[in-house]
């Protein structure tokens, strides 16, 4: 028992309070973690009783959206002290809609605390978080959240997990059970019992009879997986000598950070029970800000950098750059230059308590602090006094899989909805604004752009209507037509207008584009005016008969005559434009559509269906085969026409249960010919 309190008491092994650690809590919708985040917060005394998602005065989820979907819809942070640490708590979203939020935390994060359910259907978007912390080397341990509403065995739960993770789960609790139900657990380095109370620190009790045998088998199998990498562990397990408590905690914590193995932690985060235990193996195990810049490659000199990792626009307070400090001490009127080149003077600095900010007027290594009015900088920038810093971060761009075109209500709101969705593309990167004919929002899914027209609303007073986008159609022709002659003559006093020319217009093969020729002799045109007709020829192809600009055309200019008065540039294009409306209709118009190349990612149980999905849209499936780096998953080649896309990943997901994406780019144009074709010929000649 001695040895407990000691653990306990002094995490630093005589060095002293560290720095701000930096935990995120992340983990598949409705997992808990914005329950655990509360949890951890009441725990640590941070706040005065846990929040609750349901009743709405949780720290966390405290945004609008939030609320109203009751689930995270973008970053929370909390900041909390226990037994004399400084922590902060970065609740990510878990939908994989809103993963990007996720990742501009996970980099500068000192460990994450994973949190599942036990529920076999969201191990494929736990699988999504798990790369990512696999890929950005990130310490992690599991948290088997809802323990009082599990099933089946945790080492079943484990087993089922494992193939998403690509090093071994390894279990440190074991729950103890009284009348089928939870009533605590077995530390298994510890090898004390803790009795759940609730939403107070567990009992410290001794481990019962009845579960003696079972806790040294569970136990053995830990300390066996541990002495892989430790020698003196497995001889002392071979010589059946005890391993020493405190070494069996110094390898617990190296295989932890070293990425050797995720512990596994049990509870229920609703009731507060082993939130303690979670919290002191934080304590205990995770590395400070020092260890986690040298995973970024930042050599410590003392001098002030940061890691932007959200940005937000907060109304009146203007833009906040949320960031970490890995090294040094910012302070408010700093003057910080960002990796993009930009150099901006902080204009005051806020801790961040959910919705709420304090002042402070600096910020140590470690912190995560809000940084006031870097107008010139973007989330995932790096920071730095007087110099250019490191790109620390290499973050990539979200392909967005989805689009709506948008358009405000009130037509007074126009001039500043592209002002208004260019901030929320600031605090949220997977967001993208294009202009075709309108304004386009792309995104992750129908729940994102959902999410961000209800943001438009409650903050900035902007109601929007939204539809798919129009589809790129095109149109060419397929036979030429010959000696087609444009004449443009007016007289109105004074100077007249007079243009002639002669024209042959001719099918290119699919992705020639225009060319234009002329085959003029004899002066029969004045050389200054045949750009002119180059000019008028092309703008009467930006919409053929059909209604849609045409494509894939030669024109050649074959014969014409001028007036030495009154002909003219305009004249000459105008003549061109003339021959051209004359001739397209006789060449036989036809309608493309755009085809993309498509690379779908699935679990390979859904394969079968995502091939149907293709099929029933009229899709080409090219091929398949295993996604490279992901076990249990697949890529689907296809070719799809654009039409087909407006909602491809509503039905992808459905069926992939809600991680399956997709990477699409515009491939070739096709004709498009039938009752369909007709129908959109149709359509597009009645909106004109």
């Amino acid at each position: 028992m001695q040895e407990i309190q000691t653990r306990d008491q002094d995490a630093t092994g005589g060095r002293g309070r560290r720095g701000p650690r930096c935990v995120a809590i992340v983990g598949p919708f409705q997992s808990g973690k914005t329950t655990l985040l509360e949890a951890m917060l009441a725990r640590a005394g941070a706040v005065s009783r846990q929040g609750s998602v349901g009743a709405g005065n949780s720290v966390g989820d405290a945004s609008a959206e939030a609320r109203a979907h009751r689930m995270t819809t973008e970053v929370n942070i909390g900041g909390a002290e226990f037994l004399g640490d400084a922590y902060t708590f970065v609740d990510c979203p878990g939908s994989v809609e809103f993963l990007s939020e996720m990742q501009p935390v996970l980099p500068v994060v000192d460990a994450a605390v994973v949190v599942w359910d036990g529920d076999d259907k969201k191990i494929p978007a736990l699988q999504l978080v798990l790369h990512e912390l696999e890929a950005q080397a990130v310490p992690r341990l599991l948290f088997l959240n809802k323990l009082d509403t599990l099933t089946r065995s945790i080492e079943e739960a484990i087993a089922a997990l494992q193939p998403a993770s690509a090093v071994p789960l390894l279990l440190r609790h074991m729950p103890l059970h009284r009348d089928g139900s939870p009533v605590g657990f077995i530390d298994l380095a510890l090898e004390r019992a803790f009795l759940y109370q609730d939403h107070a620190p567990s009992r410290s009790a001794e481990i019962p009879a009845e579960a003696a045998e079972e806790e040294r088998a569970v136990r053995y199998a830990m300390l066996e997986r541990l002495s892989e990498h430790d020698d003196r562990l497995m001889e002392e397990l071979v010589e059946e000598i005890e391993p020493e408590r405190e070494r069996v905690f110094a390898d617990l914590t190296h295989e932890m950070r070293d990425g050797l193995a995720v512990p596994v932690l049990i509870g229920s985060a609703l009731n507060g029970h082993g939130v303690g235990r979670l919290m002191k193996a934080l304590r205990h195990e995770v590395p400070d800000v020092a260890e986690t810049a040298r995973r970024l490659g930042l050599a410590a000199q003392g001098q002030p950098v940061a890691q932007v990792l959200k940005t937000l626009h907060t109304g009146q307070a203007g833009k906040l750059s949320v960031a970490r400090v890995l090294d040094g001490v910012v302070q408010d009127g700093m003057s910080m230059m960002a990796s993009s080149g930009q150099t901006a003077r902080v204009s005051g600095l806020v801790r961040l308590m959910g919705m709420a900010t304090q002042k402070v007027a600096e910020a140590i290594a470690g912190d995560v602090v809000g940084l006031g009015r870097l107008d010139a900088v973007a989330t995932g920038d790096t920071l730095s006094l007087g110099k250019l810093p490191p790109t620390l971060v290499d973050l990539p761009s979200p392909r967005p899989v989805m689009a709506l075109a948008i358009r405000a209500r009130d037509r007074k709101d126009d001039v500043k909805l592209g002002t208004a969705v260019r901030k929320l593309a600031d605090e949220d990167r997977s967001l993208a604004l294009a202009s075709d004919g309108g304004l386009i929002l792309r995104g992750q899914g129908e729940l994102h752009l959902r999410v961000a027209a209800e943001r438009l609303a409650s903050r900035f007073g902007i109601e929007v209507s939204a539809q798919p986008p129009q589809v790129g159609y095109r149109e060419t022709i397929r036979k030429a037509v010959a000696a087609v002659r444009g004449r443009h003559k007016k007289q109105s006093g004074g100077h007249g207008q007079f243009g002639d020319v002669v024209v042959d217009i001719a099918p290119l093969p699919r992705g020639e584009g225009f060319v234009f020729e002329e085959r003029i002799v004899g002066g029969a045109i004045p050389r200054q005016y045949i750009s002119s007709v180059e000019t008028g020829s092309q703008a009467a192809l930006r919409k053929g008969p059909l209604g849609f600009p045409v494509v894939d055309v030669r024109v050649t200019l074959t014969d014409g005559s001028f007036h030495t008065v009154d002909s003219s540039d305009m004249a000459f294009q105008q003549a061109a434009r003339i021959a051209m409306i004359d001739a397209l209709p006789r060449c036989a118009p036809v309608l493309l559509e755009p085809v993309l190349a498509i690379s779908i990612a699935a679990p390979t149980e859904a394969t079968a269906k995502v091939n149907a999905i293709v099929s029933s849209r009229r899709g080409q499936i090219l091929g398949f085969d295993a996604r490279d780096g992901w076990p249990g998953w697949d890529v689907v080649e296809a070719q799809i026409p654009e039409a087909e896309m407006a909602d491809l990943i509503i039905e992808l997901r459905s069926v992939t249960a809600g991680v399956g994406t997709f990477e699409a780019s515009f491939h070739h144009l096709a004709e498009f010919v039938g009752r369909d074709a007709d129908q959109v010929v149709a359509a597009r000649q009645a909106a004109v």
